[in-house]
């Protein structure tokens, strides 16, 4: 499980757009792209389009639906622990105080503390040479899934 805190850095909710490029870059976390290796331009029908590393690449803006805000975040390193281990406070049963062990189900899962850096309200879904079709999972999962949960009652 995972925690959201807010940007502790006076720069917090830094607006940004998420670029998905159709390509495995082994590399998380920002860039100082210079214009030479990345500068989308619109082309005439008003869609993004670039050439990365003399490949064309052409881009899909994907909004995000009315009442929901995308985020980027970073991991801090930090856990919370159940109230139990907040407190210091261990119930074990006898068994367990015999043995050393802790049955799985009675441990409590940590939950691991994300940073907020920035918010996007969109992204741009990249394509080799072709804009992606509304069949892409990236786009099927904005445009449709989070409709499809909604109308099932899942929150």
């Amino acid at each position: 499980m995972l925690s959201i805190r807010p940007s502790s850095a006076k720069s917090s909710g830094a607006k940004c757009t998420p670029n998905l490029l159709p390509c495995q870059i082994h590399h998380d976390g920002p860039v100082n792209a210079s214009k030479r290796y990345w500068d989308p331009q619109r082309n005439k029908d008003g869609d993004p389009e670039v050439y990365f590393r003399g490949r064309k690449l052409e881009g899909r803006g994907v909004k995000l639906p009315e009442g929901y805000r995308g985020v980027v975040v970073k991991d801090t390193g930090k856990q919370i622990g159940s109230l139990e281990q907040k407190g210091n406070v261990e119930r074990m049963s006898r068994r367990e105080q015999e043995s050393g062990d802790k049955d799985e189900e009675d441990e409590e899962e940590s939950v691991g503390v994300m940073e907020e850096v920035g918010d996007f309200e969109e992204v741009v879904v990249w394509g080799h040479e072709r804009i992606v079709g509304s069949d892409d999972e990236i786009v099927k999962g904005v445009e449709e899934w989070i409709s499809l949960a909604e109308t099932v009652g899942w929150q």
